[in-house]
């Protein structure tokens, strides 16, 4: 009997321990959040990458802390993910990747038909699978395969210069049209050449590769492919390689602004004004905009509960501004000592202001660093009550990796396509929490079993 009943009892704990691991374990799905990015990797085949924020996730994230901030793959599980302002996860830009590229033949002499025609199999990024470079004409088959197409689909940062590479050739000097496109059809002259050089004479070599392209494919450019046409049609070249050159963007970036409009909140000799903020921005400057010639001695507070205290920001500080014929002057923003992220402004002035000034708030917009686990695409999820990012070690990752590899290393860059909708605001409104209901439950239930079971073994020892 005793045996049976410790048996019972164990049964029930580890039922009890069960049930209690099952319910801790359960964590945030897709569907607890309000919205998702998806996100164009600018490269790929890169472990590591980052995304840098703008207004509209900011305005979507719920967590003073930005846990409600989430990288989601294409099974909609959750990606190792960590926030960093924006120079700590850029570092110093890589100076030059490789791109694809595919050898065409070059023009006839003669400015003939070109006797061949470019069939192309590409992705629905545009990315390019296959170039081959059809013969229509025998005469084209001799011509000397030094053209180029190259695929700059995947890369979404500024691009300064291209940089080629070939095989050893006795003599080369070789000039270079540029031209771009976005479809393979239609193509636009730029306003660049190159010139290919490769001389040697008395043990010294004269050498230049690189193609300067002076800010002509800005960031974010729409031109998706390169082609490169050579001069000449009697100069062979072997082509071995590609790579771009991407602008270094080495200083702090430049800071985003939001605008808030405010109210007057006089309260006896006190002139104040307040204002809310929709988001969780990370904001480091402070200005005070206010029509005409004034001069205003502010003070700056912020909250993120309505019931909390004011607390002090920036000030006393003067904002000025004194216009002039041909030009006027204006006071510089306020820098704060740190960075802020409460819902609630307040400005205080020093005397009778008669209109509502604009309280205008600067931020670096942040970046994530995400490990690129299981499947693309991947989408930027935000806006939750009920769920948090799972902690993971990524700035430990970040600097192991730069130890590694260089301080120059850099997460591959990520891009933001336009928001849609998961959740929507079900997911900003605080779920009912069943969980900790049913797990009282279990443990109130275990603990009842686990009694019943040790005053049955005591009832049944018998009396000495």
């Amino acid at each position: 009997m005793k045996g049976s009943c410790m048996k019972g009892v164990g049964k029930g704990l580890v039922f009890l321990a069960a049930m209690t691991a099952t319910l801790a374990a359960s964590a945030g799905t897709a569907t607890d959040y309000a919205t998702q990015w998806p996100l164009t990797l600018g490269r790929d085949g890169d472990g590591a990458y980052r995304v840098v924020l703008d207004e509209t996730v900011y305005r979507q994230l719920q967590d003073p802390q930005l846990r409600d901030l989430v990288v989601l793959n294409r099974d909609r599980a959750e990606v190792p993910a960590g926030l960093f302002a924006q120079q700590d996860a850029v570092a110093k830009p890589a100076q030059r990747i490789a791109v694809p590229w595919f050898a065409l033949p070059a023009a006839a002499v003669d400015g003939g038909a070109q006797g061949w025609e470019l069939v192309s199999q590409a992705d629905a990024d545009g990315r390019l699978r296959r170039v081959e470079a059809r013969i229509t004409q025998p005469s084209a088959a001799a011509l000397p395969r030094n053209a180029l197409l190259v695929d700059v689909s995947r890369v979404r940062e500024a691009i300064v210069a291209l940089e080629l590479q070939w095989q050893p050739v006795e003599a080369l000097d070789l000039g270079y049209r540029l031209e771009a496109s976005d479809d393979l059809e239609q193509w636009q002259p730029l306003a660049t050449r190159g010139r290919m050089i490769d001389l040697q004479r008395d043990g010294r070599r004269l050498l230049h590769r690189r193609i300067e392209l002076y800010g002509l494919l800005p960031q974010y450019q729409k031109a998706r492919y390169l082609r490169l046409s050579p001069d000449r049609s009697d100069q062979p070249i072997a082509i071995s390689g590609v790579s771009v050159e991407l602008a270094a963007a080495r200083a702090l970036p430049q800071p985003a602004w939001v605008e808030l409009a405010g109210k007057r909140m006089n309260r006896g000799n006190e002139v104040a004004f307040e204002f809310d903020l929709d988001g969780r921005f990370p904001v480091q400057l402070a200005d005070v905009a206010l029509a005409g010639n004034h001069a205003v001695e502010w003070r700056l507070e912020s909250r993120d509960d309505g019931d909390a205290p004011w607390r002090l920001r920036a000030g006393p500080w003067m904002a000025y501004r004194v216009d002039a014929v041909g030009g006027g002057s204006a006071s510089p923003a306020r820098e704060l000592d740190a960075i802020v992220r409460d819902r609630h402004w307040r400005l205080r002035a020093n005397a009778e202001v008669a209109d509502v000034p604009t309280l205008r708030l600067g931020y670096r917009p942040e970046a994530v660093v995400f490990l690129a686990q299981g499947s693309a695409p991947y989408a930027l999820a935000a806006g939750s009550a009920r769920a948090l990012r799972a902690a993971a070690p990524i700035p430990q990752l970040v600097a192991e990796l730069r130890r590694q590899r260089g301080a120059d290393w850099q997460p591959a860059p990520a891009y933001l396509g336009a928001a849609k909708p998961l959740a929507g605001n079900a997911a900003l409104e605080p779920a009912y929490d069943w969980k900790s209901w049913l797990l009282w439950a279990v443990l109130a239930l275990g603990a009842l079993v686990v009694a019943g079971f040790a005053f049955s073994l005591l009832r049944s020892k018998p009396a000495a």
